[in-house]
């Protein structure tokens, strides 16, 4: 299941774009590689992101993972269901398991990948 309006990275986060804000979380291959995730450490508010910069810690049953920021900006809301319930991102990765929202710093999606392009880099791995 890849979402046609997302975009994606190697690394298996992904970011939608609604205007200037991106929300960020994990794809389904990643939560499926993880295994049953046990709890995340999320990124504070307002703290600055580059491309590829660590926005976020998953524990798991079977690793920790860092996650990736796909895009620059700043944070400006985190997902807090996902304390309590880390699960969220096991059971709806594209929905209620986002891990945060940010502030585009530059809407520059070229080193992104969209989700015909990331289904065929699945495909290789």
């Amino acid at each position: 299941m890849v979402p046609k309006n997302f975009y994606y990275t190697k690394d298996h986060e992904w970011a939608e774009i609604k205007g200037d804000t991106a929300i960020i979380g994990i794809t389904d291959y990643a939560q499926h590689s993880l295994g049953e995730i046990t709890f995340a450490e999320l990124p504070a508010l307002k703290k600055q992101l580059k491309v590829h910069d660590v926005v976020a810690v998953v524990e798991s049953s079977k690793a920790a993972s860092d996650v990736y920021s796909p895009l620059a900006g700043q944070v400006t809301e985190i997902n807090n269901a996902l304390g309590a319930k880390p699960e969220l991102m096991n059971q709806d990765c594209y929905k209620a398991g986002w891990i945060c929202k940010i502030k585009i710093a530059a809407p520059d999606t070229k080193h992104l990948m969209n989700a015909a392009q990331y289904e065929e880099y699945l495909k290789s791995i």
